[in-house]
């Protein structure tokens, strides 16, 4: 337990490593297949053997409830196929595109006799190639499976890496602006939300035993820093970031210009300190690393908020000025994210959090959806970990539970989208919090 931790730690304090690095991990052994984890021997149990560590019935979960088992199926529906012809890039089911997102699309010498492409995102997609572990992973130690090519899923920094190459792109798995363009859905993404929506395993003293301990408001607090230090990569690499005279528009606010001429709803942020008319990136994730930083580093918080402004400045003078901001942003968030990885997100900080929240409410810091989205999203996270501490009795719980799902309802549909009742509902939470 005591190396597991060491191990961890480290972890935060080596250098912040590409979204490419985790997939070229996860592809640096061979693909066996769905199948070969799925007997009924092994993950395709359905019921609980008395002494396992598991619950062993992890195939039969991800096959019903995991919208992964389905994805590869989503690329033969309608609506792929329209885009797929407006793109020009052949059926969609044989695009490298889509393939790479919508499946477990290891490199063909990297596929085992039991692979199969149509598996959809299977469990070697997010635990990385069994070639070298299936036989022994029952009997060897975490640490053991790790070096033998387990991929380090509870590891907030890497699964943010590698969960984040397709929810949020990366430069080898753009879903760019024309894509979006041809008909694919808006991406929306926070680590600590999307864990938990279809969980197929069960954090308990033995997961905590193997592979330590878990936060959920931590991993929110990485998986922020992580997305943000994403999309600064993508606007400075210049192959992916630009496209002829324009710059790759999926970075910035769909918000900021999707709306309807006849509407006169401009109104200042102070996080951006930009004016009327002016296309600005799409900073949701600085600004919850923000709010994360108010319990952990508050002058930091504000560098990060400081640093923000610059960047968005910058965008309205020069490529160089951009380039030189998004560097200093980087390095910034780089630089605290060890501290947001070691620290123990107590009780006592998650008022602290959800108050800094509501004070950017106050700001108008939730003028724009995407925010207000990121917003209500870790507005979910804390409430989950104020009921794990215990301090609510069932009727707060209740309580506190309506308020979160108003919180949500604001946020529900983006078209519809109004500050002043998100920003009611956000209040009317944290009074609810303790």
């Amino acid at each position: 337990m005591r190396g597991l931790l060491i191990v961890g730690i480290l972890a935060f304090y080596a250098p912040i490593l590409s979204a490419q690095q985790s997939v070229a991990e996860v592809e640096a052994h061979k693909h066996l297949g769905v199948a070969s984890c799925a007997s009924s021997v092994c993950h395709g149990q359905t019921k609980t053997p008395k002494d396992a560590k598991v619950q062993m019935n992890e195939f039969a979960l991800w096959q019903e409830f995991d919208p992964h088992a389905k994805s590869y199926d989503v690329l033969l529906n309608a609506s792929s196929k329209a885009i797929a012809s407006k793109l020009g890039i052949g059926p969609a089911e044989n695009a490298k595109i889509c393939l790479d997102c919508h499946t477990d699309n290891a490199p063909a010498a990297m596929r085992g006799e039991q692979f199969q492409i149509d598996d959809g995102v299977g469990c070697e997609a997010c635990h990385g190639g069994a070639e070298n572990w299936i036989a022994s992973h029952t009997k060897g130690s975490h640490a053991d499976n790790l070096a033998a090519g387990l991929f380090p899923t509870e590891d907030p920094v890497k699964r943010a890496e590698l969960c984040q190459s397709c929810h949020a792109g990366t430069k080898d798995r753009m879903i760019t602006h024309r894509i979006m363009g041809a008909g694919h859905p808006r991406l929306s993404f926070e680590l600590d939300t999307f864990t938990w929506l279809h969980p197929h395993y069960t954090v308990d003293a033995d997961y905590e035993t193997r592979k330590g301990r878990f936060d959920g408001v931590r991993d929110w607090g990485v998986g922020q820093g992580q997305a943000a230090v994403n999309l600064i990569d993508i606007l400075l690499d210049k192959k992916v970031g630009w496209h002829g005279i324009f710059p790759e528009l999926v970075l910035f606010d769909c918000h900021a210009c999707h709306r309807p001429m006849s509407g006169k709803k401009w109104g200042p942020r102070q996080g951006t300190g930009l004016g009327p008319g002016v296309v600005r990136l799409n900073d949701s994730n600085l600004v919850m690393f923000r709010h994360v930083l108010a319990a952990v580093d508050s002058n930091g918080a504000k560098r990060v908020l400081d640093q923000t402004r610059a960047l968005h400045h910058a965008t309205t003078e020069s490529l160089a000025a951009t380039d030189t901001a998004a560097r200093n942003l980087r390095q910034t968030v780089t630089g605290l994210l060890p501290a947001v990885g070691q620290k123990n997100f107590g009780v006592e900080t998650l008022g602290t959090i959800l108050g800094s929240i509501v004070a950017d409410a106050d700001r108008g810091e939730f003028r724009d959806y995407a925010n207000a989205e990121q917003a209500a999203m870790a507005a979910q996270s804390l409430v989950v970990a104020f009921e794990n501490a215990g301090l609510l009795d069932e009727a707060a719980t209740n309580r506190l539970r309506a308020r979160s799902d108003a919180v949500l309802d604001a946020v529900a549909n983006d078209e519809n989208y109004t500050m002043a009742q998100f920003v009611e509902a956000l209040k009317a939470l944290r009074a609810a919090a303790p």
